[in-house]
C-alpha cells in the first residue's frame, strides 16, 4: 500500500523537476541550474524505480551505477570542447541502445506480452535501433572516421522505406504466430539497425547539427515507448519532453538554414560545382601585425566564431581579445549563427568555457541591425553563414539561408588555413569584397598575435 502512494508521488516531483530543468536549460544564465534541476529529477525518477518490489536484484544495479557513473566522469573530464560533437551523438546512441535493451529483454522473458504490448516493444526497437546504429554513424561522421560528405546509393530512401514496412509485417507475424516471436523480433532488430545506418549516411557534414537534435529527439520517444513497455510513468513523461524539446530544437536548426527536415533528411544541399569563367577575383591579405591600428582606433568589434574557432581552439584567445580591446574602451560582442558549429549550441559551450560573459553573445536577429554600426567583423573559421550570395544569388545552393551581415561592417577580417569551401561546397563572395581582409594561418596563433601587438 506504501508503495503505491509513495512511488507515483515520487515519479510526479521527478516529472516537475524534468520540466523545470528544460525552462532552465532555455537561457544561458540559469543552464547551469538547469542541468542539476534536470539531474535531482533523474535521482528521484531513479529512487522511484529502485523501491519497487518487482526488482530481482539490487547487486546488478549498483554495477550498473557504478560502471555507468564511472564512464559519464571519464568522458566529461578527458573529452574536449571540440570533441563534444561526437560526444552527444555518442550519449543519443546509448540512450537508443538501452531502449532497444528494454524492450528486446521484454520479449525473452517467457511470459507472452499482449497485443498492444507487442506493438509498443515493435515501435520501441525500431526507434531504439535508429537512434543508436544512427548515431553511430553520425558520430564516425563527426570524428573523421568516415567521409563526411553525404554516402548513398540511388534510390536509398525507397529501400528504407521497405525496411520500415518489412519491420511491420514481422510484427502483424508475431502477434499472429506467436510460437515464433523470438525469429520475427531478431528479423525487427536487424532491418531496424539497418534503417538507422541508411537513415544517417546521406547526411553530409553540414547538416550535422540538425541530425544530432533530431536523433536526441528520437532517443526520448524510444525512452517514451520503453515506458510504456515496462508501464514506467517516469520514462513516458521524461521521454515525451525530450522526445518534444529534441523537436522543438531540430525545427529551430532548420529555421537558422531556411530549410525544411525533409529537405535535410532526403535532399540535402546541392553542391555546385560550376565556375563563372573569365571572372579573376582577388582576395586581400594581411599579417595580423599590419590590423593592430584599425581595432585600436575602433569603437566596436564583433567577433563571429565558427567551426574553425573550435578546431584551433582558439575560444581562450578570443576571450583575451576581447579583454584586451574592452581596456582600449572598445565594445566588443560576439555573433552567433544557430547553425554554426556542428552541433546545438556549440559556439556557446566553447566561449562559456572560456568564460565568456554570456551577456555579450547575440543571436542572428539581435546582432545584424547592428553591423552597419560596427567598426570591425573578425570572422573566425565562419563560412557559409557569412556568405552574401545567401541574400541575392538565386543559383546558389545556400540561397534563402539567414545569414550574418557581417559584409555591411566598415571593415572584415576573415581567419581562415587557406581559401577552401566551406561545407556547402561553394565560393564564399566576403573574401573577395573591398571591405574585407584576409588573415591566413592558425586562428588560435593569429588571434595571438593579434593580442601581444595590442599588449
Amino acid at each position: 500500500m506504501f508503495q503505491e502512494i509513495i512511488i507515483p508521488i515520487i515519479y510526479l516531483l521527478s516529472a516537475v523537476f524534468f520540466i523545470l530543468g528544460l525552462k532552465q536549460l532555455s537561457h544561458p544564465r540559469t543552464a547551469f541550474k538547469g542541468n542539476t534541476t534536470a539531474a535531482i529529477g533523474m535521482l528521484m525518477a531513479i529512487i522511484g524505480t529502485v523501491i519497487k518490489t518487482e526488482i530481482v536484484s539490487y547487486d546488478l544495479i549498483i554495477i550498473g551505477l557504478i560502471v555507468g557513473g564511472a564512464v559519464g566522469v571519464v568522458f566529461a573530464k578527458r573529452v574536449e570542447m571540440t570533441s563534444m560533437p561526437q560526444l552527444v551523438a555518442l550519449f543519443n546512441g546509448f540512450g537508443g541502445l538501452s531502449s532497444l535493451l528494454v524492450a528486446t529483454a521484454e520479449v525473452y522473458k517467457g511470459s507472452l506480452p499482449a497485443t498492444f504490448t507487442l506493438s509498443t516493444i515493435s515501435l520501441s526497437i525500431l526507434i531504439g535501433s535508429i537512434t543508436f546504429s544512427g548515431s553511430l554513424v553520425a558520430f564516425a561522421k563527426l570524428q573523421g572516421l568516415m567521409r563526411g560528405s553525404p554516402l548513398a546509393f540511388k534510390g536509398t530512401q525507397i529501400f528504407n522505406g521497405l525496411l520500415i514496412l518489412a519491420v511491420i509485417v514481422m510484427t502483424v507475424f508475431s502477434i499472429l504466430n506467436p510460437d515464433q516471436l523470438f525469429d520475427y523480433f531478431l528479423w525487427i532488430i536487424i532491418f531496424s539497425l539497418v534503417i538507422g545506418y541508411y537513415f544517417v549516411v546521406p547526411i553530409g557534414g553540414a547538416d550535422m547539427p540538425v541530425v544530432i537534435a533530431l536523433l536526441n529527439s528520437f532517443s526520448g520517444l524510444a525512452a517514451a515507448a520503453t515506458g510504456f513497455v515496462i508501464q514506467n510513468d517516469a520514462l513516458i513523461i521524461s521521454g515525451a519532453l525530450v522526445g518534444a524539446s529534441g523537436i522543438i530544437l531540430t525545427n529551430i536548426m532548420c529555421k537558422g538554414m531556411n530549410r525544411t527536415i525533409w529537405n535535410v533528411l532526403f535532399v540535402g544541399i546541392k553542391v555546385s560545382t560550376s565556375t563563372a569563367e573569365g571572372v579573376q577575383k582577388t582576395a586581400k591579405s594581411y599579417e595580423p601585425e599590419d590590423t593592430v591600428v584599425i581595432f585600436e582606433n575602433a569603437k566596436q568589434v564583433i567577433i563571429v566564431p565558427g567551426y574553425g574557432m573550435a578546431v584551433a581552439q582558439a575560444q581562450h584567445m578570443c576571450h583575451e581579445l576581447e579583454k584586451i580591446l574592452e581596456e582600449k574602451s572598445v565594445t566588443v560582442k560576439y555573433a552567433i549563427h544557430p547553425v554554426a558549429g556542428r552541433m546545438p549550441g556549440h559556439m556557446n559551450v566553447l566561449l562559456a568555457e572560456a568564460n565568456v560573459a554570456y551577456d555579450k553573445l547575440y543571436d542572428l536577429d539581435q546582432i545584424n541591425p547592428e553591423f552597419e554600426q560596427t567598426d570591425v567583423a573578425l570572422v573566425i573559421g565562419a563560412n557559409d553563414v557569412v556568405n552574401p550570395a545567401a541574400r541575392h544569388d538565386k543559383s546558389s545552393p545556400i540561397y534563402g539561408m539567414p545569414i550574418l551581415d557581417v559584409d555591411k561592417s566598415q571593415t572584415v577580417f576573415v581567419l581562415k588555413r587557406s581559401m577552401n569551401f566551406g561545407y556547402a561546397g561553394i565560393d564564399n563572395e566576403l573574401f573577395y569584397k573591398d571591405n574585407t581582409i584576409m588573415i591566413f594561418g592558425d586562428a588560435k596563433d593569429t588571434v595571438s598575435r593579434l593580442v601581444a601587438e595590442l599588449k
